[in-house]
């Protein structure tokens, strides 16, 4: 019953995230992505504490969230620091 209720959020999860980024348009992407990283960063202590919890297979899907929130931040800075780069002035 447990493995039930964590795969059902998890594919609510996919859904949801799907619909709230398919809404924003493509000019607001980059100057979210500073934002979305803070939130990254604790997708990635939870992920953490969830290899921890549970059996093996916990522990295998806490270290793909790891992986998977871990590329989400370093490509936001990535992101960001291209963007700030754009409004530099050159000498």
């Amino acid at each position: 019953m447990d493995m039930i209720n964590i795969l059902t959020v998890f594919i609510l999860a996919i859904f949801v995230g799907n619909e709230v980024i398919s809404k924003v348009p493509p000019t607001l992407h980059t100057p979210l992505m500073s934002g979305s990283n803070a939130i990254s960063g604790i997708a990635i202590v939870g992920a953490i504490i969830a290899t921890k919890v549970g059996s093996e297979i916990g522990t295998w899907l806490g270290l793909t969230a790891v992986i998977f929130a871990t590329i989400n931040v370093v490509g936001g800075f990535m992101v960001t620091d291209r963007m700030l780069k754009m409004f530099k002035k050159r000498k």
